[in-house]
């Protein structure tokens, strides 16, 4: 199991009027924002690693983002982002991969080999799984969400060894997660539809997760959620 969870209070994002930290002085930082689906993976991955005290966060405002993060940061512009032995790196997936193997705590991919193997899978698919959900929102949301969300419950359905995808929690949990919860909650405030109905095991997953205080410490506020997708997708309103 993880290491014992840190209480950490979230401070205000950095904006275009904010001094940059003190970047390259051999501190390792993970550059997010606090409401980026993406960002939010690499920082379940420390939280879960028990890394807090070893990787900073710092949280970045996209709507007002300080010049001195582009320039001196991250060309890419975007979160998440790590800053670790001199260099930055990016990609949530590919943070989340480095995060495990560069920094001690419970290791996120399984040594089994068949678990691993359909946990590459499943890591092929979460763009198509996204990608799709996102789409439906524009068109008859529960009925065009349906496919993807049925290969959730189907690929729940793999191994009996626990609720996640791959019996225990894994990095396979976190490229999915930060997604599915933000579609849950759509789905629940604007289609009044539960994602979890007649998928019993896409339940149980969610609920296991809402007792990880490494990931749940990372959700965003849902209106915070719904206004984005109201922004996204409901322009007119």
């Amino acid at each position: 199991m993880a290491a014992i969870d840190v209480k950490e209070i979230r401070t205000p994002p950095l904006t275009s009027s904010s001094d940059p930290p003190p970047i390259f002085n051999g501190d390792t930082r993970l550059y997010v924002s606090y409401t980026c689906p993406y960002a939010q993976r690499p920082w379940i991955a420390r939280n879960y690693k028990g890394l807090q005290d070893k990787i900073k966060l710092v949280a970045i405002d996209l709507q007002n983002r300080p010049a001195w993060y582009k320039e001196k940061v991250y060309p890419e512009n975007k979160v998440p982002s790590l800053e670790h032995n001199g260099k930055v790196l990016g990609e949530s997936l590919d943070l989340v991969n480095y995060i495990d193997v560069n920094f001690e705590g419970t290791s996120l991919v399984p040594s089994d080999p068949a678990k691993k193997e359909f946990g590459e899978q499943l890591i092929s698919h979460v763009g198509t799984f996204t990608k799709d959900v996102y789409s439906s929102l524009k068109g008859d949301a529960i009925k065009e969400a349906s496919p993807a969300l049925d290969h959730l419950e189907n690929a729940l359905a793999k191994f009996d060894d626990g609720p996640f995808f791959l019996g225990q929690f894994s990095w396979v949990d976190i490229a999915y997660i930060p997604f599915v919860e933000r579609f849950q909650i759509v789905f629940s405030e604007v289609f009044k539809y539960d994602i979890t109905e007649g998928r019993p095991k896409l339940a149980a997953w969610i609920e296991e997760l809402n007792k990880i205080d490494a990931y749940t410490q990372t959700r965003a506020s849902p209106n915070e959620i719904v206004d984005v997708f109201k922004k996204l997708f409901l322009p007119q309103q």
